[in-house]
């Protein structure tokens, strides 16, 4: 079994770490389209040529399966990678349904890029489960930008997130979406800003169970856990590096750290 995930950078890591989590041993590639970094504040067009010609090089490593661990890549160009290629593809989705599922009263916050926010996908999921106008949409491109210059907690950071909340009263929210995995990695600044009365959620769970079924994964977790893990780490098509392969396991063990 080898399971390839995609990001424009190292928001997808998110995603990865927590199949590795679930199900160790299996051979997974981790592909960052480092060259054409950041997806959200382009054109469509634009990123649906770049996920395809990731997915062309994917397709070359003989992978099993695709997930798109990348919530802008999803939303504009799920559809036309499905109809391309013949291994199944997994891709995200902002964690709106089970935020709206479990709602009590107050509204809803949903953070994301401006394409992901833009993007009809999005806009009909919202259409179809927010009957009473809850959700509120606030589009924060530039976390993406200090996520992969490894900005998690600096003086602008929060100045910058505190003041792209300004804009609402957040008594008035109880559950904030983190509508892009680089986002995740700024979830314990968002809770310092905001406090504990709102909760914060993401899609990986979601994707993740989506990728258990669609690959019958279930039938590995006794066998594979023996396994030695192998990663393979590309940055726009080109095999990374000792250094930067040493970088990223980093930021998986981070990630694992971070749930104990």
């Amino acid at each position: 079994m080898k399971i390839a995930f995609f990001d424009s950078g190292i928001g997808g890591l998110t995603v990865l770490e927590e199949a590795i989590t679930r199900f160790p041993g299996i051979e997974y590639l981790y592909y960052a389209d480092t060259k054409n970094i950041p997806y959200g504040i382009k054109e469509k067009d634009t990123v649906i040529r770049y996920v395809i010609q990731a997915t062309d090089f994917l397709e070359k490593k003989n992978i099993d399966v695709l997930v798109v661990a990348c919530n802008t890549a999803t939303s504009v160009a799920i559809t036309e990678i499905r109809m391309k290629y013949d291994f199944p593809v997994v891709g995200m989705e902002p964690a709106i349904k089970p935020a709206i599922q479990n709602n009590h009263g107050k509204k809803v916050l949903t953070i994301a890029t401006s394409l992901t926010l833009n993007e009809s996908k999005l806009n009909t999921l919202i259409s179809s489960i927010d009957k009473y106008e809850k959700i509120i949409k606030i589009e924060m491109d530039q976390l993406v930008n200090y996520a992969e210059s490894n900005d998690f907690t600096s003086v602008s950071v929060k100045k910058y997130i505190e003041e792209k909340l300004e804009k609402i009263n957040l008594n008035e929210f109880e559950t904030i979406v983190l509508g892009c995995t680089h986002f995740i990695f700024y979830r314990k600044l968002i809770k310092e800003i905001v406090g504990n009365s709102i909760k914060i959620i993401d899609g990986n769970n979601g994707t993740i169970n989506q990728l258990e079924k669609i690959a019958n994964l279930s039938n590995y977790k006794t066998s594979i856990k023996q396994s030695k893990q192998k990663i393979s780490f590309y940055s726009s098509g080109v095999l990374d590096k000792k250094e930067r392969t040493d970088e990223l396991l980093k930021i998986i063990e981070n990630l694992r750290r971070s749930r104990i």
